[in-house]
């Protein structure tokens, strides 16, 4: 018999899905004036047809089925009559609610975090992506294995899986999940490890990391300061893994580095193992928080990012709001409102080039505002030294007087240890 692990019955692309939501007095569900309408587009990003949506108010969530016994009828119903074989719950729901959910109406069950994660298995491209991905699913399978089973026997028309051998087999199915849960977290830790190392060379450079919520534009905004060819789409979770490019802007040299998308109820399984991905944000000395400035969530947005950032431990960063489609804002109102709201922001189209030239003036004024005066005398033997000083500072003066450099120049804080180890070491 097959293990579940080893299942390939489970994949999501091409099925026929109603999604399911709840507005609570609360609110956080989602936003009311665009009802599912991200868990819409997660569910075309996965390939999925999306039949119907419906919304239920209530105070709180029904412990066992999540949205009520009465409701849940209705939804076998609606199924039945759409020939849809899915449905899917804007929010992340209790293993036994799926369970419960499952008997009820006899087709697959799926969560918000389950399609985000399968979407991120789909576009995982890099060993350490993949890993990520992986642990993260294998995290979210392990307590809801009995369910999972559950729905393939009822594929194969057999409910044989759920007594005697079937709970045997979910016990070695547990065991295989730890051993590969374990054998990832070994793995993703060591990626993190050779990450560590490969920042900390970098930091010679000024750092810049591209944040912020899915389908921003962040890629095409490093393609249209580096030339990087970085892959664009307009769907969500497009780029997973990070990519560096050196960018020249003014007169400095700095690495730029694109990052993987946040979203609303993100896993926090998948921001863990996104941990060694997302080094480049965390060590960054800016992060441009890339914002899509025409979405009608746009503030949510920007909450969730800044929420994922306090999660990483990286939200007290200096950070540059980028508030990029603006080609898209066909409203006065709406511009003066962003600008009101967020002063010292950006806005920018990274599609059309508006307000790039702006944006690197932002950047450069970020620098250069750290930037020290100093004055020193060089050996002219030291050729070591004024070469870094030549390519790492802003020279304001070099005069040679017999043996000796006299220079003055404005430099970033980081380059101050780098200057006096060379200038104390052997001349060259």
């Amino acid at each position: 018999m097959e293990t579940f692990v080893e299942s390939k019955e489970l994949r999501v692309s091409g099925a026929r899905a109603i999604l399911v939501g709840i507005v609570m007095p609360d609110g956080e569900s989602f936003p009311e004036d665009q009802p599912l309408d991200e868990l819409a587009a997660l569910a075309e990003t996965a390939g999925l047809h999306v039949c119907e949506r419906v919304l239920q108010k209530r105070t709180s969530p029904d412990p066992k089925t999540y949205c009520g016994k009465g409701k849940t009828e209705e939804l076998r119903d609606l199924a039945g009559k759409l020939g849809a074989n899915m449905l899917i719950f804007d929010n992340e729901l209790k293993p036994s609610q799926q369970t419960a959910l499952t008997d009820a109406t006899g087709i697959r069950i799926m969560d918000r975090t389950e399609l985000i994660l399968a979407i991120f298995a789909e576009h995982a491209r890099t060993n350490q992506a993949k890993a990520a991905v992986s642990l993260a699913q294998l995290e979210y399978q392990l307590p809801r294995l009995r369910n999972l089973w559950s729905h393939l026997e009822r594929q194969r028309g057999s409910l044989s899986a759920v007594g005697g051998a079937g709970e045997r087999q979910i016990e070695v199915d547990r065991r295989i999940l730890r051993d590969r849960m374990h054998k990832l977290r070994t793995e993703i830790a060591d990626i993190e490890r050779r990450r560590e190392v490969e920042v900390n060379r970098r930091s010679d450079l000024f750092q810049v990391a591209l944040v912020g919520y899915t389908n921003a534009g962040k890629s095409t905004l490093m393609n249209a300061l580096t030339d990087a060819g970085v892959y664009v789409a307009d769907q969500l979770f497009a780029t997973l893994d990070t990519r560096t490019r050196i960018c020249e802007i003014g007169d400095h040299k700095l690495l730029l580095s694109d990052t993987v998308g946040f979203i609303r109820s993100l896993p926090h399984s998948l921001i863990a193992g996104f941990h060694a991905t997302l080094a480049e944000a965390m060590h960054a000395d800016l992060l441009l928080h890339v914002v899509d400035a025409s979405h009608p969530a746009v503030d949510q947005m920007i909450a969730t990012v800044n929420g994922v950032l306090h999660e990483l431990e990286a939200d007290k960063k200096r950070a540059l709001l980028v508030l990029n489609k603006a080609d898209r804002i066909h409203s006065v109102a709406m511009s003066n409102y962003l600008r009101e709201q967020h002063p010292g922001a950006v806005l920018i189209s990274a599609r059309s080039g508006a307000g790039l030239t702006e944006l690197k003036a932002s950047i450069t004024a970020i620098i250069e505002e750290g930037e020290i005066r100093k004055q020193m005398i060089v050996p002219a033997g030291n050729g070591k030294l004024l070469a870094f000083l030549k390519s790492n500072t802003k020279l304001i003066e070099e005069r040679y007087e017999g043996e000796d450099v006299h220079v003055t120049f404005l430099v970033e804080p980081r380059f101050e240890r780098k200057i006096d180890d060379l200038l104390s070491g052997p001349a060259r």
